[in-house]
């Protein structure tokens, strides 16, 4: 399993890097993250490649991500 850091990283950016390790093979990631704009466009983005995410932790404006492609 993959893990990615995108806390501070403005939109597109966490977006693309989650797509290039999806592109890279992982099949799972564990992405942690602080925007709620950033979650909602990962979210958007691994459900339009037909994958899942879970909410596995959201406080405040931290939020922890499972995705399965």
């Amino acid at each position: 399993m993959g893990n990615l850091d995108v806390r501070g990283l403005s939109c597109p950016l966490p977006v693309l890097r989650v797509k290039q390790a999806l592109d890279a093979g992982e099949t799972e990631l564990d992405i942690v993250g602080d925007s709620a704009v950033s979650r909602e466009n990962i979210t958007r983005f691994v459900q339009n490649l037909g994958g899942a995410v879970e909410v596995v932790q959201a406080d405040g404006n931290e939020w922890r991500l499972l995705v399965r492609k």
